[in-house]
């Protein structure tokens, strides 16, 4: 029972370094195409919309 243990470890590291490894081409990918270089304007935009209601509402 003990070799059985043992040798689940050949099975897991290796899918665990391809995790890994595809997790890091990931993020080297999104880096490169730009995807992290603005992270306020989104944040902005999505309320946006209530910021330009409520200055209507008061111009009212």
């Amino acid at each position: 029972m003990e070799g059985a243990r043992v040798n689940i470890i050949f099975l897991l590291m290796p899918i665990a370094v391809l995790l890994g490894a595809g997790f890091l081409a990931a993020f080297i990918w999104g880096v490169s195409q730009g995807q992290f270089d603005d992270l306020e304007t989104p944040a902005h935009r999505a309320i946006l919309p209530d910021l330009l209601e409520d200055a209507n509402e008061g111009e009212s």
